[in-house]
């Protein structure tokens, strides 16, 4: 079973991807949270850090590409390729509204006629310098009926694998995935898929392969690999249970990685609440604690919570 780790913007860049995969490992693609190439500057320098090699070692990683001008996308494909990437993936899934607004990510999937002139460009060049181009979508923007024409339209171009969130725009990540339109996606796509959307635990998954009746594989996770980093593990079999000494391992190597980069403590604070929003869910009964951690201001005050939580979780799950 193959599992590809989603972009997370803000979060799953290169210094979480690294220490995520020398503590967990078990996952066959990462994607990253997405270059946005502008006029005359293809890839900016921070993003370029993100994705070079020398910070991505051991890592399949896949850069993935946000824009609604094909002669953008290709300038940033062509520097990727230059640093050695043989596939790109492109976001026409982000729900953001400053994103959409600019016709981009989720905002691009309306214009229908244009996409297909873009992705005609596209895989056009694609074709003429060995690159594979990968697509995250949703189902629409307004209506999961506009998927119908999507599919057509993806499956007249060669995409190396079509990753499908089944919500629209509107829905951003709440409420159920619309399955019945995956279910259609099996059926009609001729490109291999990639299933995301509110996987969890293992017993979403399971419930996934009965509804669809096949392997579901490869499958990609995100909010709920960031929640629980034991997940493709346990669905990989190798364990059945959070492991805490892991998830606190992970913790560190994040957390003092970020201090050597960046000041005051409330930066980096700043950067690990985005963490414990999604972790908290590991801790019940801990709300209050959780609370204060999230408001804590000083690495003291900040690493006297976190650590009684792990300690007192690790412990808890050892006895």
């Amino acid at each position: 079973m193959d599992i590809y780790f989603a972009p997370l913007e803000g979060i799953t860049g290169h210094i979480f991807r690294t220490a995520y995969s020398g503590i967990y490992g078990h996952i066959d693609k990462y994607f990253s949270p997405f270059l946005s190439p502008a006029e005359k500057c293809p890839i900016t320098p921070r993003e370029k850090k993100d994705v070079i090699p020398e910070n991505n070692k051991g890592i399949n990683l896949v850069p993935q590409i946000l824009t609604c001008k094909s002669d953008y996308f290709i300038e940033a494909a062509k520097e990727l390729k230059a640093l050695g990437y043989s596939e790109i993936n492109l976001n026409l899934g982000c729900p953001s509204g400053t994103v959409c607004a600019k016709g981009k990510g989720a905002g691009f999937l309306p214009e229908t006629l244009a996409l297909q002139k873009f992705l005609d460009d596209i895989y056009s060049y694609a074709g003429s310098d060995n690159m594979k181009i990968s697509i995250k979508t949703r189902l629409g923007y307004y209506n999961p009926d506009e998927f119908y024409d999507l599919i057509d339209i993806f499956n007249s171009f060669p995409v190396s694998e079509l990753i499908v969130h089944p919500r629209i725009r509107a829905d951003f990540y709440k409420g159920e995935t619309r399955k019945e339109y995956y279910a259609y996606a099996l059926e009609h796509s001729r490109n291999p898929l990639v299933y995301n959307g509110n996987i969890f635990n293992v017993n979403d998954y399971n419930e996934l392969l009965a509804r669809f009746n096949c392997s579901l594989d490869p499958v990609m996770l995100g909010r709920g690999l960031i929640a629980d980093p034991s997940l493709a593990d346990k669905l990989k079999g190798f364990t059945d249970k959070t492991d805490f000494g892991k998830l606190r391992k992970l913790h560190d190597a994040v957390y003092h990685e970020y201090q050597k980069i960046m000041s005051p403590d409330i930066n980096v604070l700043y950067k690990m609440r985005e963490l414990w929003t999604y972790w908290q869910t590991s801790f019940p009964g801990c709300e209050r604690e959780i609370k204060r951690l999230l408001k804590a201001k000083k690495y003291p005050e900040y690493e006297d919570i976190a650590y009684s939580l792990f300690s007192r979780f690790d412990s808890d799950k050892k006895a």
